[in-house]
């Protein structure tokens, strides 16, 4: 480790014209990356910007500051004064310092002012502690990855003498301070083409190479190669052989993750490094149990963004073992769990009871993110869990102010799809009108439709908005919408240019629940050219499909109940959208006619044979949508004076009917609970 001492001295030009001149005559060959003007070096000031895109995606729009001399004392984007200057310069020490105090106090720093400041008040500071310097400037003076005043940072003298002693002592410093001051220049975006940064890399190249470096500088050193060059870098090749001679099983847990992490910002791509990744998802598997929150949400996420679906035992490991970590994750670690969870299809009972316990302790100080993640959760994975949406319900009325549009769309869609309305649904829904009539246009047209399609899952309807939706402007933006763009599960794409047929779905039943259950509503109407014939889809659909196991079962009841297959038919398109289960004629005496009748058809009786993915996952309670077609039947049997008797036949009661004539008997009772069964 190098120790830096901190002297005045009026020979600082001098020392750092002699420094330059020595950079000046050495070779700067760098073999593994190439010069090439996808790179930006030796810039003419801070604020330069290439003429030409010859910078890859990796480096595309990206600012790079050179911090090294050039002819004849100057350093670009500032300037150097020689007489009467009192210039600071730091030579290598053996004394020690005091770094745990240092480190803690660095954390109280908040400009690059106050770190440069906590530097010059030291008498000796180790490379370490120089980096961890230049690691919070980076910190502090960058959002977005973009650095925001240059001049602040670069003109400082004590930030030229640091880069001056870390470019003349490269050899001589700590692999520490190497890589971690590496770090700090690439984020700070210093030209990687400079003698400090090319003298660094070429360092800690050689380090690599020799295995001086253990897993944890080496995915250092690897992320801040890909944010120089990227994937293509040929330097990457020696650090990750490097990585493939450790010991996976004597890895730590910490050691795990910066590996996942490494993959996952390039070099895990188009199936790369993949028996290493099958590797650590064994040996992780082990080693779950003793990670931290920011460990489990960071693998997590990884495996994400690896498409690492293969690894679902390792997803559900994790799963358990974030339950105990509930209370500790930060927002944007619970964020990155549940996000993760819902990416590869895992529910938990135990996680989701973990979840009740902490949403509503803590909804009305999460981010709006977190909520609504927690939100589209329980949505995907239909879990209706009451003491999470009545929290969510009551924190929408007060913090509503401060969501996205979208987020506003993840908190409120779930109590539609999934059938429930809050204690609070009076409150809620006048805070959601309120939103809508200030913010209505700033709603994506899909989401906004998502959005009013769910309240009247819950009988709430949005008069006041149809108006708008059936407008020829809305139909068009709907359409300008409908190709390229990002598709997720509130936004359909359709790249013939049309409206997505699910969108007209939405569209067509918003307008029929307007049309019976809004009789007093007289303004524009959906076109007709807008209407689909049938709710049924492949892919999204406002209707589940019949469980076929369930379905033959009752099949066969019904035909010894009937006498003959003859009297009932199947999946039956209704003239209103919806496809009937079963359909069952009778006369104006209640005698069953054949299917196939046309006339003399008095009654009709529709059978919603509905199975277990037609109610929330952890309840008895219908989904939104089913919910809304036998409400519909009940109300369109009225309207068209033919009588449509909607008997629903449940799973959880069918289920535990094992003999067939239990079978008949309950059928019987279903559907002609008055009338005597006769024997065939």
């Amino acid at each position: 480790m190098a120790i830096m001492n901190i002297c005045g001295s009026h020979s600082t030009v001098s020392l750092i014209i002699n420094a330059y001149r020595r950079a000046a005559n050495l070779s700067i060959h760098f073999s593994c990356i190439k010069r090439s003007k996808r790179f930006v070096h030796n810039l003419p000031c801070s604020y330069y910007t290439p003429k030409k895109a010859y910078i890859f995606s990796y480096l595309f729009c990206r600012k790079y500051y050179s911090v090294i001399l050039n002819p004849p004392y100057s350093i670009v984007g500032c300037s150097v004064h020689h007489h009467g200057d009192s210039g600071t310069t730091y030579t290598i020490s053996k004394q020690q310092a005091n770094e745990n105090k240092f480190l803690s106090d660095l954390c109280y720093a908040h400009s690059c002012t106050q770190v440069f400041k906590l530097l010059s008040s030291l008498e000796v500071f180790t490379d370490t502690m120089a980096a961890a310097a230049l690691l919070k400037v980076a910190q502090v003076e960058t959002k977005d990855g973009i650095l925001t005043n240059p001049r602040k940072v670069f003109d400082n003298m004590i930030f030229k003498a640091i880069c001056l002693q870390f470019e003349q002592e490269s050899k001589n410093l700590s692999t520490a301070g190497i890589v971690n001051a590496l770090k700090a220049f690439v984020q700070l975006r210093v030209d990687p083409w400079s003698n400090l940064m090319v003298r660094l890399l070429s360092e800690s190249q050689e380090r690599a190479e020799k295995g001086e470096m253990n897993i944890q500088y080496l995915c250092m050193l690897g992320r801040c190669l890909l944010e120089i060059e990227g994937p293509e870098c040929a330097m990457l090749k020696p650090v990750m052989d490097q990585v493939l001679q450790k010991k996976i099983n004597d890895w730590t847990p910490e050691e795990i993750a910066m590996v996942y992490g490494l993959l996952q910002a390039g070099l895990g791509e188009k199936g790369q490094y993949q028996g290493l990744l099958n590797q650590m998802h064994e040996a992780t598997v082990s080693k779950a149990s003793q990670m931290n929150p920011t460990l489990i949400s960071s693998i997590l996420t990884a495996l994400v963004d690896l498409k690492q679906t293969q690894a679902l035992p390792l997803v559900i490991n994790l799963c358990k073992n974030s339950i105990r970590c509930m209370p500790h994750f930060t927002d944007e670690e619970l964020v990155n769990v549940i996000v993760a969870l819902t990416n590869f299809g895992h529910s938990d009972k135990y996680f989701t009871e973990a979840l009740e316990r902490h949403v509503p302790r803590m909804v009305f100080t999460m981010s709006p993110e977190l909520v609504s993640r927690v939100m589209e959760y329980c949505s995907k994975r239909l879990i209706l869990s009451k003491p999470i949406f009545d929290a969510v319900a009551e924190s929408f009325v007060y913090n509503s102010e401060n969501c996205t549009t979208l987020q506003i769309a993840q908190q409120i869609i779930p109590f539609g799809e999934l059938n429930y309305l809050p204690p609070n649904a009076a409150s809620m829904f006048r805070r959601l009108e309120k939103i809508l009539s200030s913010r209505f246009s700033q709603f994506q047209p899909q989401i906004l439709l998502k959005l009013l399609h769910s309240c009247i899952l819950l009988e709430r309807f949005p008069v006041n908005f149809v108006a708008k939706i059936f407008s020829p402007y809305f139909i068009q933006q709907l359409q300008d919408n409908a190709v390229g763009g990002h598709s997720d599960r509130y936004t359909s794409k359709d790249q013939s240019g049309n409206v997505d047929k699910f969108v007209l779905a939405l569209l067509t039943q918003l307008f029929l629940t307007v049309s019976l259950e809004c009789p007093f509503y007289e303004g524009p109407r959906l076109l007709p050219k807008y209407r689909v014939k049938s709710f049924s889809a492949s892919g999204q659909s406002l209707e589940t499909m019949v469980d076929v196991h369930l379905y033959n079962r009752v099949k066969s009841g019904l035909i010894d109940l009937l006498g003959a297959r003859m009297y009932f038919a199947s999946h039956v398109l209704s003239p209103y959208c919806y496809t009937l289960d079963v359909e069952i004629k009778l006369d104006e005496e209640g005698f069953v006619l054949a299917a196939s009748s046309h006339e003399e058809v008095h009654r009709r009786i529709a059978l919603c044979i509905d199975g277990q993915k037609r109610f929330c996952s952890n309840t008895h309670k219908l989904l939104g949508k089913e919910s809304i077609k036998q409400r519909h039947l009940r109300l369109l049997g009225y309207e068209v004076i033919q009588v449509f008797f909607i008997f629903q036949i449940p799973f959880y009661e069918f289920d535990n009917l094992s003999y067939k004539e239990e079978i008949v008997e309950y059928l019987h009772k279903k559907i002609f609970p008055h009338t005597y069964r006769l024997n065939w």
